[in-house]
């Protein structure tokens, strides 16, 4: 999921002065459309292979992504720099979407909304073991919230007998590994981005990683059974990789180009709440009120990382705004 990929520290890196009600609306819809990632995960790998699936995947979204990027720039990457482009493609856009389409084989659609929801809260605690930033109240209480969530929503679980849902715990542990490999993503991308444009990472990283793909589902495509497909299966790869990551991501840079960071740090809650509810309506999951409970605790995280980052996107602006 290109999804959050960068998402933490674009939207501090990138203001603007023009805002319009279309400007809003770029942003609400980049940021539901990231969280349909989940759910559509949850169908396209019940249809296609793992590495088939992703790689058509981050193939799809670069195509989208293309026309706002110049690939002559790859040449502008030299040293440190392309070994941080290729571990986001390796880590961030690979690891990422080859662990969530395994985990998303072993659990509910719900069950992996609420893990993806604990990125922003394990993203924090990651900068402070990596990048010494400064831990806080509001970051230990975010990630033990996130952590709460999850194992209420485990131990409380209704769906023992679905024949669906097998190996919980693996699931969410190889969705925890999407996770980490996002969050790598953004630590990464963090230090590409001071000098590199987001969409422009995004896009190399996504080329990058379909190459890697390659002899991967070439592996993979003798057991491929393309004659049993129907025609939504492809539908919904196809919005998998060209709507969640490829045009979620254009909406996104959009819109974040013309609004001030602690505004976009606004539109994260969307993410979570988007991929919750998909989940009812494309895997048509059946609501129970532990999903709510388990849920809430994690959000709660979530709301309280973004009131950080907008804090810090306040900052920033001041700053700069005693610099101009």
């Amino acid at each position: 999921m290109i999804e959050t990929n960068l998402l933490l520290n674009s939207y501090l890196i990138m203001a603007g002065s023009k805002t319009s009600g279309i400007t809003y609306i770029q942003l609400f819809a980049g940021m539901a459309l990231f969280g349909s990632a989940t759910p559509l995960s949850g169908l396209v790998t019940k249809s296609f292979p793992v590495f088939i699936a992703g790689g058509s995947r981050v193939l799809l979204a670069f195509l989208v992504i293309w026309p706002f990027i110049d690939l002559k720039n790859i040449s502008n990457y030299k040293g440190r720099d392309r070994w941080l482009l290729f571990g986001i493609a390796l880590f961030g856009t690979l690891g990422f979407t080859a662990f969530m389409l395994y985990g998303m084989k072993l659990v509910s659609g719900v069950t992996g909304s609420v893990v993806m929801s604990t990125t922003p809260a394990v993203t924090a605690i990651a900068s402070v073991v990596f990048f010494k930033d400064t831990i806080t109240w509001k970051k230990l209480l975010a990630l033990s919230l996130a952590i709460g969530g999850v194992v209420l929503l485990q131990i409380f679980r209704t769906d023992q007998n679905n024949a669906d849902v097998q190996h919980p715990w693996l699931g969410m542990l190889l969705i925890f590994a999407a996770v980490c490999c996002e969050v790598s993503y953004t630590l990464m991308g963090k230090a590409l981005t001071k000098n590199y444009p987001p969409e422009e990472v995004a896009g190399l990283s996504a080329m990058i990683a379909f190459i890697l793909f390659i002899p991967l589902g070439i592996w993979q495509f003798p057991k491929f059974e393309t004659g049993e497909l129907k025609l939504e299966n492809w539908l919904s790869l196809g919005a998998y990789g060209l709507i969640t990551m490829g045009l979620g991501s254009v909406l996104w840079y959009k819109g974040i180009s013309k609004v001030e960071g602690s505004v976009a740090a606004s539109f994260m809650g969307v993410m979570p709440v988007s991929a919750l509810a998909l989940s009812y309506m494309l895997l048509h999951e059946r609501f129970q009120w532990i999903h709510l409970a388990g849920f809430s605790l994690v959000f709660c995280g979530v709301l309280l990382m973004i009131s950080v980052h907008k804090a810090m996107a306040r900052q920033m602006e001041k700053g700069e705004g005693k610099h101009g």
